[in-house]
C-alpha cells in the first residue's frame, strides 16, 4: 500500500473532520463535566448520574440518529439549491414530529425507572436529574437538525463554535448550582441537570442567531420556506434516518443494559462503569467526528459518481482512526490507574475502573473501525443491512456474552466489558465486509 497517495485525502478528511470532532467532543463533554463535578460530590451521585444518563440516552441517540439521515441526503443533492432547500424543510418537519414522539417516550421511561433493579439511593437521586435531561431533549434535537443540515452542505465549523460556547455555559451553571456558589443553594446532581438544560437550550438559539446574521445561510431557510411538504420526501428522510437511529440505539442499548447489569452488582461497580465509559466516550467521539466527515465525503463523491475518490476517502479515514485508537490504547494501558482520578477519589471505584479501562483499550480499536465503516455506509445511504448487523452483533453477541461471563462464570464487572469487546469486534468485521462488497459492485 502506497500511503503517499492518501495524503490529499487525509488532508481533506481532516479539514472537514476537525470541526466535527470538536463538536462531537463538546456533546460528550457535557456528560463528562457532569460526571467529573458530581463525582466529587459523592459516589452515590455519580452512580445516579450513570443510571439516569443511560436511560435517557436511549431516546437521545434514536433522535440523533434520525437527524443523521439528513446529512447524506443533503450531500448527494449539493449544488442544487432548490432541491437542497426542499430537503431542509421536509427534514426539519420530520425531526420536529419525531422529537415530540420521542419526548413522550422518554417521559414514560421515568415511570419505569423504579423497576430496573437500582438501589434506593441511586433511584432517589436520579429522578430530578432525569427530568431536567428530558426538558433538554427538544432543544438538543433542534440543534442536531441544524448541525446535520449544515454538515450536509459541507459547513462543519458553525456547530463547533456553538458547541464550545454551550460547554462554557454548562461548566459555569454546573459550578454555581452543584456546589452552591454566588449565593445559590447547593443542588448537587439536580444542579448538573439544570446546567445541561440551560446549555442545550442555548445551542439552537445560537444557531438561529447565526442564521439571521449570515445572509448566505439565511438564503437556504428563506428558500426552504417557499417549498412544500411532500410525503415522499418525508418518507425518504425517515427511511434513511430511522435505521441509523435504531442502529445507534442498539449500540447504546448494549452499554445501557451493561450499566443496568453493573447496577445489579452495586453502586461502586456502577460508578466505576461511568468513569470508564466517560473516557471511552471521549475517544469514540473523536472517531465519530472522522466518521461524520466520511459520510459527507462519500455522499458528495457518490453524487458526482466518483467511486475512486469515494473509496480512497473512506480508507483514508480508516487509517486516521486506527492510528488514533491504537495511540489511545497505549495511553489507557499505561495510565489505567491514574485516569479514574479525573472523576473520583474513591479507591474502590478506582480499582474497578482501572480494570475496565484495560479492556476498553482493546475494544475501542474495533469501535473505531465500526464507526468509520458506518459513516461510509451512511454516505451511500445504505442503512437497513447495517442496522440488522448491529442487532446481531450487539444484542445476540455482546449482551449475552456480558451476562454469561458476569453472572454465570462470576467474572464480575470485567465480564460486562468483555461482552462489549466481543460485540464491537463482530460489528466492525461485519460493517467492513459490507462496505467492501458494495464498492466492488459499483466499480
Amino acid at each position: 500500500m502506497n500511503f503517499s497517495e492518501y495524503i490529499p485525502f487525509y488532508k481533506r478528511n481532516l479539514s472537514l473532520a476537525f470541526p466535527v470532532i470538536i463538536s462531537q467532543i463538546g456533546q460528550v463533554t457535557v456528560m463528562i463535566v457532569d460526571n467529573m463535578m458530581v463525582g466529587h460530590v459523592g459516589t452515590n451521585e455519580l452512580a445516579a448520574a450513570a443510571f439516569a444518563n443511560n436511560v435517557f440516552m436511549v431516546g437521545m441517540f434514536l433522535g440523533m440518529g434520525i437527524t443523521y439521515g439528513l446529512t447524506p441526503i443533503i450531500g448527494q443533492s449539493s449544488g442544487n439549491e432548490i432541491k437542497t432547500a426542499s430537503w431542509l424543510k421536509n427534514g426539519f418537519f420530520s425531526h420536529i414530529v419525531i422529537g415530540i414522539v420521542l419526548l413522550c417516550f422518554l417521559i414514560s421511561l421515568y415511570f419505569i425507572m423504579p423497576f430496573l433493579g437500582q438501589t434506593e439511593n441511586v433511584l432517589r437521586l436520579s429522578k430530578s436529574y432525569y427530568l431536567w435531561l428530558c426538558a433538554s431533549f427538544l432543544p438538543f434535537l433542534f440543534f442536531y437538525s441544524f448541525k446535520q443540515f449544515f454538515e450536509g452542505i459541507g459547513n462543519t465549523k458553525i456547530a463547533m463554535y456553538i458547541t464550545l460556547s454551550a460547554n462554557i455555559i454548562n461548566v459555569f451553571v454546573n459550578y454555581v448550582l452543584i456546589f452552591g456558589k454566588l449565593g445559590m443553594p447547593e443542588m448537587g446532581l439536580t444542579g448538573a441537570g439544570i446546567g445541561t438544560f440551560v446549555s442545550r437550550l442555548a445551542m439552537p438559539l445560537l444557531f438561529t442567531l447565526v442564521i439571521i446574521k449570515n445572509t448566505q445561510l439565511k438564503h437556504y431557510f428563506l428558500l426552504a420556506k417557499q417549498q412544500s411538504l411532500k410525503i415522499k420526501k418525508i418518507k425518504e428522510v425517515l427511511r434513511v434516518g430511522i435505521p441509523i437511529g435504531l442502529q445507534l440505539v442498539v449500540e447504546l442499548l448494549t452499554f445501557s443494559l451493561g450499566a443496568i447489569m453493573m447496577g445489579w452488582l452495586g453502586e461502586v461497580p456502577l460508578a466505576a462503569h461511568q468513569v470508564a465509559i466517560g473516557l471511552v466516550a471521549f475517544t469514540y467521539m473523536i472517531s465519530l467526528g472522522v466518521a461524520s466527515a466520511t459520510t459527507i465525503r462519500v455522499s458528495h463523491q457518490l453524487g458526482k459518481g466518483d467511486y475512486y475518490s469515494l473509496k480512497k476517502a473512506t480508507f483514508a479515514s480508516t487509517h486516521l482512526v486506527m492510528f488514533f485508537m491504537f495511540s489511545m490504547a497505549i495511553i489507557f494501558i499505561l495510565f489505567n490507574q491514574y485516569l479514574p482520578l479525573i472523576f473520583t477519589n474513591d479507591p474502590e471505584v478506582i480499582a474497578i475502573a482501572s480494570g475496565l479501562i484495560i479492556i476498553a483499550s482493546f475494544f475501542q480499536i474495533f469501535d473505531g473501525l465500526q464507526v468509520v465503516m458506518l459513516g461510509a455506509l451512511r454516505g451511500l445511504s445504505d442503512v437497513k443491512i447495517p442496522m440488522a448487523f448491529a442487532f446481531i452483533a450487539y444484542l445476540f453477541v455482546g449482551i449475552p456474552t456480558s451476562y454469561i461471563l458476569t453472572f454465570e462464570f462470576n467474572v464480575g464487572p470485567r465480564g460486562i466489558w468483555l461482552g462489549f469487546l466481543f460485540g464491537l469486534s463482530f460489528a466492525g468485521v461485519l460493517f467492513f465486509t459490507r462496505f467492501k462488497k458494495l464498492i466492488s459492485a459499483k466499480q
